[in-house]
């Protein structure tokens, strides 16, 4: 079977490549996605070196020449990883790094899977979508919100989708990580240094803040992509690291128990953690 990957764009593609190549070893035909041309080369040379054959493509979302071109080729397993995060207070970020957040993140992938989904139709035999969504898409965090708003636009296509496509035998299923450490969250919290707006009418210094939580070695989720992208895996929704189920689960009723005077006047916990943690601060177990 023929199965898309988009590897590397933006600070996204960290987790797809070893997953990519894990599709490759199970036997399928893998084209990975790359977002610029540059990224062409870099991506076979280390396949080659890891003795790995793949298809390298360029194929930026949000590009609707891109999007055509994927139309090209029989994709029959489309795994959706395109992602971009921004950091910063949802009363902070520019115009313009929002739209980019939402383009990158939805629009573009949602446009890709239309097209591609539809020839899954067509030849009526069957399919698998696999939106990387996030563990954001399910709970959120200060200073993450309008990337978590993404996420949660992702879980909303991605759970339709399902129900829209299960008479045609086309399978969809997310896959949820968590904070792991990819280098993805940390990046997050430098986006504030290339924005263009006036630093002074910002609500927070980011340069006192860092990603509020300790991060998690990235190979669990590796492996659970891999399988959910190959169908070893039946369940819709797959969050790793599976340690942080109950939390994520418990974390989804606080907006039906919160009162909107609760903590006013006092600063969220999870607010002071950005302004003590350290970046790139892994778990220990």
């Amino acid at each position: 079977m023929t199965a898309v990957w988009r590897v590397c764009g933006g600070a996204g593609c960290a987790g797809a490549r070893p997953a990519a190549r894990g599709s490759v070893r199970r036997g399928f035909a893998v084209i990975a996605a790359v977002e610029i041309y540059a990224q062409v080369q870099t991506l076979k040379r280390q396949a080659a070196e890891r003795g790995v054959s793949l298809q390298v493509e360029k194929l930026d979302v949000t590009n609707d020449g891109d999007r055509r071109k994927a139309l090209n080729w029989g994709v029959e397993i489309l795994v959706n990883n395109a992602g971009v995060g921004e950091g910063g207070s949802t009363v902070d970020i520019p115009a313009p790094n929002i739209r980019h957040q939402f383009e990158v993140n939805v629009t573009g992938p949602l446009l890709l899977t239309q097209g591609i989904a539809k020839q899954m139709v067509k030849r009526g035999a069957g399919g698998r979508i696999v939106w990387v969504s996030s563990r954001e898409g399910l709970n959120v965090n200060p200073f993450t919100g309008i990337y978590s708003a993404s996420k949660h636009a992702v879980e909303a296509i991605a759970e339709t989708m399902a129900y829209e496509l299960q008479e045609h035998n086309i399978e969809v299923a997310t896959v949820n990580p968590g904070p792991f450490l990819t280098g993805f969250n940390d990046r997050m919290f430098q986006t504030w240094e290339s924005w263009e707006d006036d630093p002074s009418q910002r609500l927070f210094d980011y340069a006192k803040l860092a990603f509020p939580r300790a991060q998690f070695d990235p190979e669990a989720v590796y492996a659970t992509l891999t399988s959910v992208a190959a169908g070893e895996v039946d369940s819709f929704r797959n969050l790793e690291p599976k340690s942080m189920l109950e939390e994520t689960k418990r974390l989804q009723q606080v907006p039906w128990e919160r009162k909107v005077t609760d903590g006013l006047g006092t600063r969220h916990q999870a607010i002071q953690h950005s302004y003590e943690m350290r970046p790139e601060t892994l778990v220990v177990h």
